[in-house]
């Protein structure tokens, strides 16, 4: 855990969110700043900064975890969804805590921006 991470505070209780599921080391929370109608964000409990990272220092049962409770929660939401994975500052990452945003609920326009 890392003392000064957002994502880190919410796995340890310190911050409150709205969690929709947690199993195996996988943590689910709404978004509090909501793109589309359903807006989660799924992550590892264990720290990582992103997923560049997670390459060198992960597992890839940890990542197929994540994909899979990312792509379970996505489907419950019939008409589709997206899954993303920002990473860094120009990929547009703002907490340095790897996570998958989960949008469903309206049409996703390609390209996203």
């Amino acid at each position: 855990m890392s003392t000064n991470c957002l994502f880190c505070k919410i796995v340890s209780g310190e911050i409150p969110a709205k969690i929709v599921h947690r199993d195996n080391g996988i943590i689910a929370i709404e978004d509090v700043n909501p793109q589309a109608p359903v807006h989660l964000l799924v992550l590892p409990e264990r720290h990582v900064a992103n997923i560049a990272e997670h390459t060198f220092k992960g597992s890839a049962d940890e990542i197929t975890s994540l994909m899979e409770t990312a792509a379970a929660l996505g489907a419950q939401n019939a008409g589709g969804f997206r899954l993303v994975v920002n990473t860094g500052t120009d990929g547009g990452q703002t907490v340095d805590h790897l996570h998958v945003h989960v949008l469903a609920g309206r049409q996703m326009n390609w390209p996203p921006g």
